[in-house]
């Protein structure tokens, strides 16, 4: 079998045009040390680490990372490579297994495990390709015909623009949406009756048989979060998402008890280890892990497997090809996240001009093709908006 001879690591930094984002945007768990509370700002992703493992037979697999780019690109250089010249791209439990246990002493969660998730995505795209088969028929093939899929951009805005681009989605068909609360513990009562106003307003949009969902980004804390979500309760929310900060596990498994609103969580954890004190805990009514965080396909497949085993659905954040592999392939992950391509504001969707291959929702579905092997990915030709960093 083909023999790894190189592992490069690119950062992709968006230096092109960014949309504004006024005050309120969206919650943060920065809001409590801001000068201005729902500025998202400081959580844009304007860098995009991507990984290229080259083999002996010419394959070339692709991985990637939103977070923390540089970062991560240093990990990749000076702890990852050596591991893995000259290795089989076939083990790939075993590779994951060599980068965690080498790793661990620093690693574990946050920017070393986001690194092993950028090479482990590369290793399973090598994999598939020199297989012929996609990634998804590797770890069991369908589960359902097609994804359905979430629209995900409605950020807090004036009430008739949010209301315009909700409809507009409803009229695409997707049959579910996300909104992000604007306002959180700083912005007293004003700023909850705000964050009604915000569901109110997609449900009058979209109608009574559109799915909403609702996303706080840790910008909560749980004696807001208890009073907000009385105040949602009656309002038929599919989920609160992330309503205080990641560690908070004890924090998530008070507000799921209370019945009001199911919680989501998890895109800030990492690891099966994790996931099952999470799951332990009854933190989460659903998990939400993102594939190029929580250990790449490796651990991605096992945490679903694990949810599964705990009747706990899975909906990846961010969708994109790494998270509709593990989806199609999974009776755990019912849905997925779509971030529709628009013009470069959170950084959320700047996979959209980094690769080519990103499947295009029609009717709030994804369809993943049978005949393009590996994760189905390739780099577009970067043009003056990016600046790269080899």
């Amino acid at each position: 079998m083909p023999k790894i001879t190189d592992v490069r690591s690119t950062v992709w930094e968006w230096v092109g045009p960014v949309a504004p984002m006024p005050p309120h945007f969206c919650t943060t768990a920065a809001d409590l040390v801001e000068d201005v509370t729902g500025s998202i700002a400081g959580f844009r992703f304007l860098g995009w680490l991507v990984v290229e493992v080259t083999l002996d037979d010419g394959t070339v697999g692709l991985g990637n990372a939103a977070l923390a780019p540089h970062a991560t690109k240093t990990v990749v250089d000076t702890y990852l490579r050596p591991l893995l010249i000259g290795a089989d791209v076939m083990d790939t439990e075993h590779l994951w297994q060599s980068m965690y246990r080498r790793t661990l002493p620093w690693g574990r969660k946050g920017v070393g495990m986001t690194a092993i998730s950028a090479v482990d995505l590369a290793l399973w795209d090598a994999k598939g390709k020199v297989l012929g088969q996609p990634v998804f028929r590797l770890l069991g093939g369908r589960t359902k015909a097609r994804i359905p899929v979430y629209a995900s951009r409605l950020y807090a805005q004036p009430l008739d623009d949010l209301r315009r681009e909700a409809r507009a989605y409803a009229a695409q068909g997707f049959k579910a949406v996300k909104i992000r609360f604007g306002w959180g513990p700083r912005d007293g009562l004003e700023g909850m009756r705000r964050n009604v106003e915000l569901v109110e307003a997609t449900r009058d949009a979209v109608g009574p048989d559109v799915d909403i969902m609702a996303d706080a980004y840790m910008g909560w804390t749980v004696e807001y979060a208890r009073r907000m979500l009385r105040m949602l309760a009656p309002h038929g929310l599919r989920w609160v998402e992330e309503p205080v900060v990641a560690d908070d596990l004890l924090g998530y498994a008070e507000l799921r008890a209370l019945s009001h609103v199911a919680i989501s969580g998890g895109e800030h954890e990492y690891t099966l280890a994790g996931f099952r004190h999470a799951l332990d805990l009854r933190a989460y009514d659903i998990v939400q892990f993102d594939t190029n965080r929580v250990g790449g396909i490796t651990a991605a497949r096992k945490i679903a497997d694990l949810c599964e085993a705990h009747d706990i659905p899975v909906i990846p954040h961010a969708g994109q090809m790494h998270n509709y592999h593990v989806t199609l392939s999974s009776f755990a992950c019912p849905v997925a996240e779509y971030f529709p391509q628009v013009p470069v504001e959170v950084g959320n969707e700047l996979f959209w001009y980094i690769f080519d291959g990103e499947p295009v929702a029609e009717d709030g579905f994804v369809q993943l093709r049978d005949d393009v092997p590996g994760l189905g990915l390739t780099l577009k030709e970067p043009d003056a908006n990016f600046r790269l960093t080899r």
